[in-house]
């Protein structure tokens, strides 16, 4: 007789290991889902969405740094005429007590060039500090000198933010800093939803991820830039699989709806069997529900497995709901699933017998049918 899979009972009697039988050897875990369960599992499943965590963020006082390329600008101020820039009274006439220098480009060597000052390393440092040094300088032939300098041009500190937002660009980094988020927003921000879109850094030789979704909701994932700095956004939507005893592909939203995408951040287990159309009423066994993925060893030793049998980092585990029973669907709707899982739902063991007693009615609706037309002639 021809079914979508095993049966519960099929897959239960494969199980080399289950909760209450830690001592055998693993081939697969199978697991009832329950209050502790659910709590040790979706802790593992919270901890498993991509966050920045490698690439340590920038300071924002250190964004505001002059680099190599960049154009500034240089005011110079006197207390009194007479003095270094201001010509004595009488002279010729000037409009206010300062004297603007003309816009200078941070060379290669990382200095600028002020009359009387001579060379000013301006590279590395703000616009504060070299002012502070111009005045140093000068302090010692100007009259009570004090020195303004901005950053007329920014062109050293440049990120570039490509992928999947509305306008890829390459942005300069403000003098007060300029955080992941704002240079997305300035990009046009994502296309995609944040729940499926993941924001890649690359800084230097190193690169990290993290869920966009999680870059809004946690200030830690929201870093200062560094010059140099790239951001890419890509949409990468997540999915679960539903299988077994739930509605025909075609019939719930398309041609092919067994692989469906996450609608959020995080879905339960019955949200996922709600969106696939639930159980089909005339083929499913509310009492196997099952959900197949690759667990934690940690998970497992948490919860009193012995895994001891399995050499790797992740154990093949089925966890089975019970959607029978009165408390089933607020497990069901407790437990996170995760990108990947698949979800099987078994026949009822009636089903087979149904097949089999139709196929024997059609058997003898065949041969009555026969029958009566040889009577006939």
């Amino acid at each position: 007789m021809s079914r979508d899979g095993p049966n519960g009972n099929e897959i239960r009697s494969g199980a080399t290991a289950i909760l209450t039988q830690p001592g055998q050897a693993v081939a697969f875990v199978m697991l009832d889902l329950n209050p502790a369960v659910v709590q040790a599992a979706n802790s593992r499943t919270r901890g498993l969405g991509p966050l920045f965590g490698r690439i340590r963020s920038g300071a924002a006082s250190g964004q505001g740094s002059v680099g190599v390329g960049d154009i500034v600008t240089i005011t110079i101020f006197e207390a009194t005429s007479g003095g270094l820039f201001i010509p004595p009274e009488g002279a010729a006439t000037r409009g206010g007590n300062f004297v603007p220098i003309p816009p200078q480009q941070v060379e290669a060597s990382g200095f600028i060039t002020v009359p009387f000052a001579g060379a000013v390393r301006a590279a590395g440092r703000t616009p504060q500090q070299i002012a502070k040094d111009i005045a140093q300088r000068l302090s010692q032939r100007a009259v009570e000198p004090q020195v303004v300098v901005s950053l007329a041009d920014r062109r050293s500190g440049s990120v570039s933010v490509l992928g999947d937002v509305s306008a890829p660009t390459r942005l300069m980094i403000d003098p007060g800093g300029l955080r992941m988020l704002e240079a997305i927003a300035r990009a046009g921000g994502p296309r995609s939803a944040p729940y499926e879109t993941i924001v890649t850094l690359k800084r230097g030789d190193q690169t990290t991820q993290a869920l966009l979704s999680a870059i809004v909701k946690r200030p830690d994932q929201n870093p200062y830039l560094a010059p140099g700095d790239t951001v890419f956004v890509s949409k990468e939507p997540r999915y679960y699989i539903a299988l077994g005893s739930t509605p025909t592909p075609g019939s719930i939203g398309g041609t092919n709806n067994r692989r469906f995408s996450f609608d959020n951040e995080s879905m339960t287990l019955a949200e996922a069997a709600a969106k696939a159309g639930g159980l089909e009423p005339n083929r499913a066994d509310p009492g196997a529900v099952f959900l197949y993925r690759m667990e934690s060893r940690q998970v497992l030793e948490q919860l009193g497995v012995d895994v001891s049998g399995y050499t790797g980092l992740e154990v093949p585990t089925i966890y089975s709901s019970n959607l029978g029973r009165g408390d089933g669907f607020f497990i069901a709707n407790d437990f996170t699933i995760r990108n990947g899982d698949i979800i099987y739902v078994a026949e009822a063991p009636s089903v087979g017998l149904q097949r089999f007693t139709g196929m024997l009615s059609g058997l003898t609706g065949n041969a009555t049918a026969i029958a009566t037309t040889r009577a006939a002639y």
